[in-house]
């Protein structure tokens, strides 16, 4: 099945039956990426008494799961400014399209201070001029252990201030990373590129120009064998009133016509 999209004065073709899910899933195993110094999700059956509600377990007609994760810290997730703000800001209300033109580039971070960072002028080259309404930045060495990666304690690379701010001022409205943030994991909440992106002076009052309707979505995976390049995002969450939600992006290679 194929669809044709229409872009400002652009017309491009997607293939619907050849998705690319760059997203990781929630599991209850040790397989399962943690950050942020919390415990593993956990998938249960629900319990009364001696009933317990597992098809398995020959007491229950249907398996019925209670489920405990944090979406900062188990997996891909999307969410908008409310993560930083003293008031509250759902992702549900502030993603309200789907749909959008993204580019996927491929960048080493590099050594500043100790740390590994993305920087402005890496991502910059490898963009050449491009300003899709959505970014996908793969790190490298883009290693496997990504998808089950323990990041706690360990100082993961991160987005320096300077290319958030950019990615802002390009007019890039859904920024999506292969890492557990944007920013450097003990930064004494300074939240720098956080802050950047979304254009936050003040958490306590939002400046009128704040970006109530752009996201970031950490945590994603993307696969050596899909290449850097324009494609179409499907950006689809679960539908929380939350600050941020579970996601899979998804994304579709095109074909101009």
């Amino acid at each position: 099945m194929k669809a044709t999209i229409v872009e400002q004065h652009s017309k491009f073709e997607i293939d619907l039956s050849e998705p690319i899910d760059i997203s990781i899933p929630i599991t209850n195993t040790d397989a399962n990426p943690i950050a942020w110094y919390i415990d593993k999700p956990i998938i249960a059956p629900v319990r009364f008494e001696e009933w317990v509600g597992k098809v398995s377990e020959g007491m229950s007609s249907t398996n019925f799961n209670s489920i405990t994760f944090n979406p900062h810290g188990h997996g891909t997730h999307t969410e908008c400014l409310g993560h930083i703000t003293h008031d509250f800001y759902s992702v549900n209300q502030a993603l309200q399209q789907f749909f959008f033109s993204a580019e996927l580039v491929s960048v080493f971070p590099e050594k500043k201070d100790g740390d590994l960072v993305v920087t402005q002028a890496a991502v910059q080259k490898a963009l050449n001029g491009k300003t899709p309404q959505a970014l996908i930045i793969r790190t490298l060495p883009n290693e496997a252990s990504k998808v089950s990666r323990k990041y706690s304690h360990t100082n993961p690379p991160y987005l320096e201030q300077a290319a958030a701010r950019f990615f802002r001022e390009s007019g890039i409205m859904h920024l999506l990373v292969d890492l557990p943030s944007v920013d450097k994991e003990k930064d004494a909440g300074k939240l720098l590129a956080h802050k950047a992106f979304w254009n936050v002076t003040d958490v306590r009052v939002l400046n009128a120009d704040a970006r109530m309707q752009a996201t970031i979505t950490e945590m994603v995976f993307v696969k050596d064998s899909v290449a850097d390049g324009s494609y179409v995002l499907n950006l689809q969450m679960a539908s929380f009133e939350n600050d941020a939600s579970p996601s899979r992006p998804v994304l579709f290679a095109t074909k101009a016509v």
